[in-house]
């Protein structure tokens, strides 16, 4: 089955490597600087995994972001629409959901190519992806309790296992910042290269994996992903305990400041 991909309106998709079997896949900065996932960049970065699936011609995926940075996080006008709309915060949950599930079960590998900041979204996808390498100055942040809700999305099925609970723990909650240098150190990535070679690394791992044995790799994949499937009911605590946190006053407060560029003042816990 091969897919036609000019419906995506959010993702630049190409074709490279051996026998065009690589598919490129760039997240678009629509404000020219960061991509952010909006309404439809949402959708799209959760759809596109099941479409590199069902693509017969497809070996290999790259995932990389266009402009100054990986990913940008949410677009705070969807954010607003979540907090607001129950109807919107629904559909969002289930493709928050889909988006993880369908990395995760893809049989494809996926390479991920992290440079400048890498949050939201985009993050869940760069950082469940089989093999991540991020720039050493690249910017990691998880930026939900900040926010004001729960580190849901990836954060609670994928950190412990890749740097531990403790690491997890310090990094998720108090949103710090994680550069790709560091990021290799406590295994959180694959790998950490200076920024000129992230591209040519990115490409030439997912060249060497798209001539090699797909039966042999797709099943290592699937038979790895399993701890993380094992994962699942914490992660699907960890996403209901977010979307939750998008019903409450904190989320209201962490968009503000954020628009406003200070520090949130969250109220005392009711």
């Amino acid at each position: 089955m091969t897919i036609d991909y000019a419906r995506y309106t959010t993702l630049s998709i190409t074709r490279r490597g051996p026998g065009d079997s690589v598919l490129d896949i760039q997240m678009k900065a629509a404000n020219g600087k960061l991509p952010t996932a909006g309404h439809e960049g949402h959708r799209e970065l959760a759809q596109i995994w099941r479409d590199v699936g069902e693509d017969d011609s497809v070996r290999c995926a790259v995932l990389r972001g266009e402009g100054l940075g990986f990913s940008g996080g949410g677009d705070l006008s969807l954010v607003q629409d979540m907090a607001s709309d129950f109807e919107v915060r629904s559909r969002v949950w289930k493709e928050a959901r889909d988006l993880v599930y369908n990395v995760i079960n893809c049989d494809k590998p996926i390479v991920s190519a992290l440079h400048g900041p890498a949050v939201g979204a985009g993050l869940v996808a760069g950082l469940l992806a089989d093999i991540s390498i991020a720039a050493r100055d690249a910017k990691i942040v998880d930026g939900h309790t900040r926010l004001g809700v729960a580190a849901g999305d990836h954060a609670a099925i994928v950190w412990p296992l890749l740097c531990g609970m403790a690491k997890a723990k310090y990094y998720l909650m108090l949103c710090e910042p994680v550069s790709g240098e560091e990021a290799e150190r406590i295994g959180l990535v694959s790998l950490a290269v200076d920024a000129a070679d992230l591209l040519p690394r990115a490409y030439e791992v997912a060249d060497r994996l798209a001539q090699g044995s797909q039966s042999a790799l797709r099943w290592t994949k699937y038979a790895l992903n399993n701890w993380l499937r094992q994962a699942g009911p914490a992660f699907d605590t960890s996403l209901a305990l977010e979307f939750m946190g998008f019903a409450g006053p904190d989320v209201r407060e962490g968009v503000a400041s954020l628009r406003e560029r200070r520090a949130p003042r969250f109220g005392p816990q009711t």
